[in-house]
């Protein structure tokens, strides 16, 4: 995998569900078992809306663009996992998030 560290910041790049048109937001990013994982509060932001109804993203990394495919992440275990890597040390890390998985293509 070509991105090596495990907490980092990425913008990811969505298509918007509505427009079409790329949306791109800067994000704190987990990189843990090959995969990038993104999370909020809620499932209610645009970029978390738009990469559930429209899987194909980007990720931009250092200058380098990676493009993957999003899918929610059902696992509450997975989820409490990707939360304490996201925050480490921080009260935050026990708050109850969604995230979305990314599977970088090769």
């Amino acid at each position: 995998m070509p991105i090596e560290e495990n907490l980092f910041r990425a913008i990811l790049s969505t298509k918007g569900r509505k427009t079409g048109r790329r949306h791109s937001v800067m994000l704190r990013a987990v990189r843990y078992n090959k995969k990038i994982y993104f999370s909020r509060h809620r499932p209610d932001g645009d970029w978390f809306r738009n990469a559930i109804a429209n899987p194909d993203v980007v990720i931009e990394y250092n200058n380098v663009e990676y493009t993957g495919r999003a899918k929610l992440v059902e696992d509450a275990e997975l989820e409490k996992k990707i939360s304490q890597l996201k925050y480490p040390g921080e009260s935050r890390a026990d708050e109850k998030r969604v995230s979305i998985e990314i599977t970088l293509y090769e």
